[in-house]
């Protein structure tokens, strides 16, 4: 009976320790942070979002700089807060541009970088934005438009 509950205690130990480092690799990988002080926030108003979710990557010359903390609509506009790392300083003039890695690929938020010495505070606007292209409509486009000069000739 002892030898029995004593192997249980041990799978259990065990089951719990190998629990634990499956939770720490998820958040480790998965680029999680649980108390939220990474980085500070500023926001961006788009004419649309096309497609770009809370959780997408911003990028600043290739490198993940943050991430977009929430997309909602503001005077028919979407509007969206970005989160910076701390470590990365923007200047006031900076570019934000939604992009899709791809063709049809994920969308993401492309920073480029200002020229202003003045730094965008924490919380502050992104003035400068470029809402993506939407493929659907620039083919549809395309695709009407030569039908409609076939047509008068």
């Amino acid at each position: 009976m002892m030898k029995k509950l004593d192997t249980e205690l041990v799978v259990g130990g065990i089951l719990l320790a190998v629990v634990g480092v499956l939770v720490y690799i998820s958040v480790s990988l998965g680029n999680l942070n649980l108390t939220g002080s990474w980085g500070y926030p500023v926001q961006a108003d788009f004419s649309t979002a096309g497609g770009l979710q809370s959780g997408a990557v911003i990028e600043l010359a290739g490198v993940e700089i943050g991430r977009v903390e929430a997309v909602g609509l503001t005077d028919y506009h979407a509007h969206v807060t970005l989160k910076i790392r701390r470590e990365v300083a923007l200047s006031e003039d900076v570019r934000a541009a939604i992009k899709s890695k791809g063709l049809i690929g994920e969308r993401y938020v492309e920073i480029t970088p200002g020229r202003a010495s003045e730094k965008l505070k924490p919380g502050g606007q992104i003035r400068d934005t470029e809402s993506p292209v939407d493929i659907q409509e620039l083919i549809a486009k395309f695709i009407f438009g030569n039908v409609e000069k076939g047509a008068e000739e």
